[in-house]
């Protein structure tokens, strides 16, 4: 077996040993993707992404990325940290635009000089909604603590989540998942990934607070969640909650399980659409060989 180049970044933070672990492997498309899963498991974080070529196909790179139990076909941090491989290492910086071929389709991300990258989401899908009631069982929350204001909806940009408004970060650092209740609630939905919202946040500077919970793909707790944050700018955007069809935020995630990250989240109304930009920044740890 051929030895693989790999990197392992920090995405979604302003230093190291913050927001959400990626390891990313470089010229992987000889391996299989039996092969890729078991990595991807080795590996254990949230995603792993394989960069299957050094050369653009149909002007983009192919990337597959896996979770420790299955590939998805689309997820934020690992667009992002992937992106700024390929950036900083295979085209060494010479454009600040680059095209990822995903399982989803197409995603471009582009590199700004302050140190952000932005990715450009598909269209928000608005799924099924669902009971209040039953939802607080499955995140260990009584009723009175789920805003009702706002519905609990299903949204994808590629991978879709369960989106639940919070009235205070209170509720946010009580949210614990009845496993038991999760499996049972996720049979029959599109959406395995839970994410909860508040507007209240840890640090003055920012303007929402998110824990995202994915048992289903064998992460109990996302540090930080490009996708299901791009679905939260969607709602957010839909619904109004700032009273306004544009945002332009800042939101804090991982600080329960000591990887604080930001991210930060533009989306607007154009028309029947919703236009979303999702930026972070990112930072490499360490690389190697694979053996």
């Amino acid at each position: 077996m051929s030895t693989f180049t790999y990197y392992i970044l920090d995405v979604f933070t302003e230093k190291k040993y913050a927001g959400n672990q990626l390891a990313v492997f470089r010229q992987a498309g000889e391996l299989s993707s039996d092969a890729m899963q078991k990595i991807a498991r080795e590996v254990n974080y949230s995603e792993t992404t394989f960069i299957l070529s050094d050369e653009q196909i149909n002007g983009g790179f192919d990337v597959r990325i896996f979770t420790p139990n299955e590939e998805v076909p689309f997820a934020g941090h690992p667009t992002l940290g992937t992106a700024h491989i390929i950036h900083s290492k295979i085209i060494q910086g010479k454009s600040k635009d680059i095209i990822l071929n995903l399982k989803v389709g197409q995603i471009p991300v582009t590199f700004s000089e302050d140190g952000y990258s932005w990715m450009k989401q598909i269209q928000p899908v608005f799924g099924h909604q669902h009971d209040a009631q039953r939802l607080a069982g499955v995140i260990g929350l009584d009723f009175s603590e789920i805003d009702p204001r706002f519905p609990i909806q299903e949204v994808s940009t590629g991978l879709p989540f369960f989106i639940v408004p919070l009235k205070n970060i209170a509720a946010l650092k009580k949210a614990k998942i009845d496993t038991g209740k999760y499996f049972d609630f996720i049979k029959h939905t599109l959406a395995k990934g839970i994410l909860v919202f508040c507007p209240e946040t840890h640090e003055p500077q920012n303007d929402i607070s998110v824990r995202v919970f994915v048992d289903y793909y064998g992460v109990p707790e996302d540090p930080a969640t490009g996708s299901g944050n791009g679905c939260l700018a969607g709602y957010l955007v839909k619904y109004r909650f700032f009273g306004k069809e544009a945002i332009n935020v800042r939101t804090e995630q991982g600080y329960e399980i000591g990887r604080p990250s930001l991210l930060l989240l533009k989306a607007e109304q154009s028309g029947e659409y919703i236009n979303i930009y999702v930026g972070g920044k990112s930072i490499l740890v360490a690389q190697g060989e694979f053996i």
